[in-house]
């Protein structure tokens, strides 16, 4: 059975999978990454998880995976087939498409941004699917996008287009590590969430998770600090609204899983902030953190299309 190779490597943890022609999932695996080994063990990791899955496809599916897709986090160039910068993994300027090819015995390989890639799967197979235009915006640690057009992702002329995180939305407000102050994911993250409600219920091991539980019971407290963030993050998105006119607005990551505690304020504090702008539909994502995995095996289907009709280009 025809398939690819499906990688969505993470600080802590990768997922992968064998996917179909139909997007089926037809294998799925889990690995630790081991970033405590080092930049250069979490490669070799990398490398042979890939092995281990061409393995299996050629066992069991009859056949060698037709290509793979790597979904990584950090600074990605795409067009070269770096992996060019990760903080949480250590790494710089890794060749990773080639060595990843080289491994999977000269395979195409597709190489994307992780959030870019989750997106990718929620605009075509998720919450998206139908939208010509959509916004993936997953809360996490941080806060990063996907500005999704036609059916793919804008990557940007450099590679940083979707950064919402790092829209200023407090100026002179707290400082970030990226140098500026008041940026979006310093108030609206999932971990901004936690810090924020940490410090005013006077538990230090309380998270975002707990704040909206408390939300739910009427604490106070928490109602004002979860209002905080729904505001931060209404002027962020706005913001982007703005400048992209997205039919559809997916919000994802750890924050989301609030459900309607989230979405219903939310929604209003959109709302309230538009003048001339078109209203997108705000919905949750659908696909969970499967969505890198399943982007992933998009960006190698793709990858191989590509090559098909290139080949169909040359002979006619």
């Amino acid at each position: 059975m025809r398939h690819v190779i499906a990688l969505d490597v993470g600080g802590t943890g990768m997922k992968a999978a064998l996917v179909g022609a139909e997007g089926e999932l037809l294998h799925q695996a889990r690995r630790a990454t081991g970033r405590e080994r080092g930049p250069d063990a979490v490669v070799e990791t990398i490398l042979g998880f890939a092995a281990e899955l061409r393995a299996h496809g050629e066992l069991h599916l009859g056949e060698p995976a037709a290509a793979a897709g790597v979904a990584v986090p950090g600074i990605v160039d795409a067009a070269l087939g770096l992996a060019v910068y990760s903080a949480n993994l250590g790494w710089r300027d890794v060749p990773l498409r080639r060595l990843l090819s080289e491994r999977l015995h000269g395979v195409p390989v597709a190489l994307g941004h992780d959030v870019r890639t989750g997106g990718l799967a929620e605009g075509r197979i998720g919450a998206g699917q139908g939208a010509d235009r959509f916004l993936f915006v997953p809360l996490g640690t941080g806060i990063a996008g996907a500005i999704g057009i036609d059916g793919k992702v804008e990557a940007g002329a450099h590679g940083f287009a979707g950064e919402i995180g790092h829209i200023v939305v407090r100026p002179g407000g707290t400082a970030c590590p990226c140098g500026q102050r008041g940026c979006l994911e310093r108030y609206a993250s999932a971990a901004a969430v936690s810090q924020a409600w940490a410090e005013a219920s006077g538990d230090p091991g309380a998270d975002a998770a707990d704040c909206a539980k408390a939300v739910e019971s009427g604490d106070e407290r928490a109602v004002r600090v979860w209002q905080d963030a729904v505001d931060a993050l209404a002027d962020g998105l706005v913001t982007a609204l703005t400048l992209l006119d997205p039919r559809t607005l997916i919000i994802g990551g750890g924050l989301a899983e609030a459900g309607e505690t989230l979405f219903t304020p939310l929604r209003a504090a959109v709302e309230r902030r538009v003048t001339f702008q078109k209203l997108p539909a705000v919905v949750a994502a659908d696909l969970g953190d499967t969505a890198g995995c399943l982007g992933a095996g998009l960006l190698a289907w793709d990858l191989l299309e590509t090559d098909s009709t290139d080949r169909s280009e040359v002979t006619t």
